[in-house]
């Protein structure tokens, strides 16, 4: 949390980070709002009270009807705060390029949950999560597009993957197709079969169509940037969650059938010793593993899930059922393996894979599509309106031009006033869009064909982007006052710095003359010096008694003490030797008489305190209790400047509104 919001929090509310608001229904609303208070010539609503209130913890967790009395705390609080706000705001403290800066920051994080963009997002993390409860299996049949291919070139592929399907449903064999036409080089191996995988684990068109597809039915072309796909659903079932294996490997040598029955023999035999009652899976793993990584820790891989390791590795290690269990053999492209369950765990909860699923979206196709998205309703809701004729003659002209022939073309002064679009009635002229490239050099990646274009659909972007934050200053309620709390909160954070926190800090003259003043707060009552064991074991009990029974309270008892008892057990005991308060300590306030050495039992812990010399009542040194001469001479400085306000600004309070306030709160 920034340290200015930590500190108007702890001051103010003690807020909670709660997404509760109490919004007043309009039914209980006046049809003309009237302020619940005016400070100076500035009127304060019910609505900022309301939502601050909300998220005041001990508002939240009272039961029952909220108490006047804690009502009228919080109250006097908001006035306060409000007060306090206002000092800053006639200070010119909303003006500094510092307040700017830390404003901007604050806005960026808070306008986000408002935002169309959060909303289609939240959708795409959600049905990510949802297909997660699932795996699918299915074939595919790729044909991808030959270099340089030509419109006719890409109609001709679509057609064929039609045919393909339509044979595959007039009975011909999917997995003979794939083998025959695919493009994929792994379906010479695999006839197409892809194996088990859910969300996030293939593009996202892919997905999309596989899981919606029924079991044996087979999808339409599917057009990624691979080619075109036709796609069959061959099983779908639970997802089974993460499992964690460890494994023996023994590797084989392809294209050699002497080095192939060599390892074949090799991990049948380490399969059979392991078949032995006697036999210990770690020892036999550091033996024979050839997995240079793994074999001195028992063979222990990192969890895994469906689809991420190969296929003949996962088939088997999902199959394991019972945590111990041990597989046959099982040969993949790196040898036979030997597999042993260790640990399995469900599908995580949302929360938990939220980052990772938001974190994969972002960085594949879908983040195009989701701005897609949020580009057309942005479009539709601020009333975009484009000069097409002349940003399609525009993005011709410029095409393969450079960015300085760009810029140069656009200082026409006859075509820097023209418009390009509008978006609520307001025009945007090229003028606009050349001041953007001028200052956003960076939008231009290696490979971009037309740098117009570009710039321009960036433009768009970015002033939608105004277009709907203004959208909600301006009209959503919610977003309002939050964006008014941060921004007050910052504002008081660096009034009571400046007057109260800080100045307490560095004012140590002001510092002593208010120790000086309030001598009475920090007196000590009478101490006294106080040796004090805690015995943790009873075995030394007896013995630490007697050494002690003689003697007189000494400060290098304590070396004594560690000398004779401690080197044996260090945890026989523990010591504390200080000057202590007789009624604040713990210990010593249950002495009952005034020996020299006594013995209390605590908690069934036994205590030898042995007692010193005796010190009367008095003031505490400046030194003894500086931490807490600040924190009063703080309290005392904030208590001074609110009565310096309240006798600077005239406050006013609509008590009729105010008991308005109140009975809606109590009726929640």
């Amino acid at each position: 949390m920034n340290i200015k919001y930590f500190y108007f929090c702890c001051l103010a509310f003690a807020f909670a980070c709660s997404p509760k608001t109490i919004i007043q229904p309009e039914d209980n609303q006046p049809s003309t709002p009237v302020p619940l208070m005016t400070i100076g010539n500035e009127e304060v609503f019910a609505d900022e009270f309301l939502h601050i209130l909300s998220k005041n913890r001990a508002f939240q967790e009272k039961e029952g009807l909220l108490d006047q009395s804690v009502f009228e705390e919080n109250f006097e609080l908001f006035v306060n705060f409000k007060l306090k706000v206002k000092e800053a705001e006639n200070r010119g403290l909303d003006q500094t390029e510092e307040f700017d800066r830390e404003f901007s920051m604050f806005k960026e994080d808070l306008i986000r949950p408002f935002l169309i963009k959060n909303s289609l997002q939240e959708g795409e993390l959600m049905k990510a999560y949802n297909r997660m409860q699932e795996i699918v299996k299915a074939s595919h049949i790729l044909l991808q597009f030959p270099t340089n291919a030509s419109r006719e070139d890409t109609i001709a592929v679509f057609r064929m993957a039609q045919k393909l399907k339509t044979q595959s449903e007039e009975g011909a064999d999917f997995n003979e197709l794939a083998l025959e036409y695919s493009d994929d080089p792994s379906a010479q191996e695999n006839k197409g079969s892809l194996g088990y995988f859910t969300a996030l684990q293939m593009v996202h068109q892919f997905e999309d169509a596989a899981f919606g597809l029924e079991i044996g039915e087979i999808s339409e072309p599917i057009l990624t940037n691979y080619g075109y796909h036709i796609i069959r659903l061959e099983d779908r079932k639970p997802n089974p969650g993460e499992i964690r294996v460890s494994h023996i490997l023994v590797r084989s040598q392809s294209g050699d059938p002497v080095a192939e029955e060599r390892a074949l023999r090799r991990v049948g035999d380490i399969y059979t010793e392991l078949q032995k009652e006697e036999s210990v899976w770690e020892e036999i793993c550091a033996q024979y593993s050839e997995d240079q990584g793994t074999k001195n820790s028992g063979g222990l891989l990192p969890f895994i899930s469906i689809g991420s390791v190969i296929p003949d590795f996962e088939k088997v290690a999902f199959n394991l059922t019972e945590i111990g269990e041990i597989s046959p053999p099982v040969k993949t492209p790196y040898g036979y393996h030997i597999i042993r369950l260790e640990d399995k765990k469900p599908l995580a909860t949302f929360e938990e894979m939220e980052p990772m699923i938001k974190s994969k979206i972002l960085r594949d196709s879908r983040s195009s599509l989701i701005q897609s998205q949020v580009t057309s309703i942005q479009k539709s809701r601020f009333d975009f309106v484009e000069n097409e004729a002349l940003v399609d003659s525009l993005i011709i002209k410029f095409e393969n031009q450079s960015r300085a022939t760009i810029e140069e073309e656009l200082e026409d002064s006859i075509l820097e006033k023209q418009q390009i679009f509008t978006i609520n009635g307001a025009p945007t002229v090229l003028s606009d869009l050349r001041e953007f490239i001028q200052t956003n050099p960076q939008i231009i990646r290696p490979g971009t064909r037309n740098f117009f274009a570009t710039w321009y659909d960036k433009f768009v972007e970015v002033s939608l982007n105004k277009s709907e934050e203004k959208y909600l200053e301006e009209h959503n309620k919610e977003y309002q006052l939050t964006l008014k709390e941060y921004r007050d909160g910052i504002l008081l954070f660096t009034l009571m710095n400046e007057n109260v926190w800080q100045k307490a800090l560095e004012d140590s003259l002001g510092q002593v003359s208010f120790y000086e003043t309030n001598i009475d707060r920090y007196q000590w009552k009478e101490r006294t010096e106080a040796l004090i064991v805690k015995m943790t074991k009873d075995n030394v009990t007896a013995s630490v008694k007697r050494f002690l029974s003689d003697k007189s309270y000494q400060k290098n008892l304590v070396s004594r003490l560690e000398n004779t008892f401690l080197n044996d057990d260090p945890l026989a005991f523990t010591i504390d030797n200080n000057v202590y308060e007789f009624d604040s300590h713990p210990v010593l306030s249950r002495v009952m008489d005034k020996k020299s050495l006594q013995e209390v039992k605590i908690d069934n812990k036994t205590h030898f305190i042995l007692l010193g010399n005796k010190i009367p009542a008095g003031p505490k040194k400046f030194d003894e209790t500086r931490g807490k001469v600040i924190q009063d001479y703080q309290e005392y400085l904030d208590k001074a400047l609110l009565e310096t306000l309240k006798a600077n600004y005239i406050i006013r309070i609509n008590e009729e509104e105010k008991n308005r306030v109140y009975e809606f709160v109590t009726n929640q």
